[in-house]
C-alpha cells in the first residue's frame, strides 16, 4: 500500500517536471518572437544612438536625433562589439556594442539614379 503511494508520487512529480519544462519552452519562444538579432560585417553601414541623451541638442527639444551617422564597420570583435568609423573622417575609431547600433538605408535624396 505505501509504496504505490510512492511510485504514484514520483509519476505526479515527474509530470509535473513535464508540465514545468513545457512552460518554460513556451516562454523562452514568447520572448525570442520579438528579440532583433543584430550582425553586421565589416564594410557595413550602420546608425549610432546618441550616448549620453543630455548631448542632444536641446534647441530642437523632443524632435530631437536619436541616431547620428552614418558610421562604416571597420572591425568586428567579440561579444557582438563593433569597431567603427565615422564617413566625414571627424573622429577617431570608436568601439561600441551592437545594442547601440542599427543598420544604416539609404534616403532616398541619396540615392543616386543613373
Amino acid at each position: 500500500m505505501m509504496l504505490d503511494e510512492l511510485v504514484n508520487l514520483d509519476e505526479e512529480r515527474v509530470l509535473a517536471l513535464d508540465v514545468l519544462t513545457r512552460q518554460k519552452d513556451r516562454i523562452a519562444k514568447a520572448y525570442n518572437k520579438k528579440v532583433k538579432n543584430r550582425s553586421f560585417v565589416t564594410g557595413d553601414y550602420v546608425w549610432k544612438v546618441i550616448l549620453p541623451t543630455d548631448k542632444k541638442d536641446r534647441a530642437y527639444g523632443k524632435w530631437a536625433p536619436n541616431w547620428e551617422g552614418p558610421f562604416k564597420v571597420k572591425k568586428v570583435l567579440s561579444n557582438n562589439a563593433y569597431v567603427i568609423k565615422e564617413l566625414s573622417g571627424q573622429r577617431q575609431f570608436v568601439t561600441i556594442n551592437d545594442k547601440y547600433l542599427k543598420a544604416y538605408k539609404q534616403m532616398l535624396h541619396e540615392v543616386t539614379i543613373e
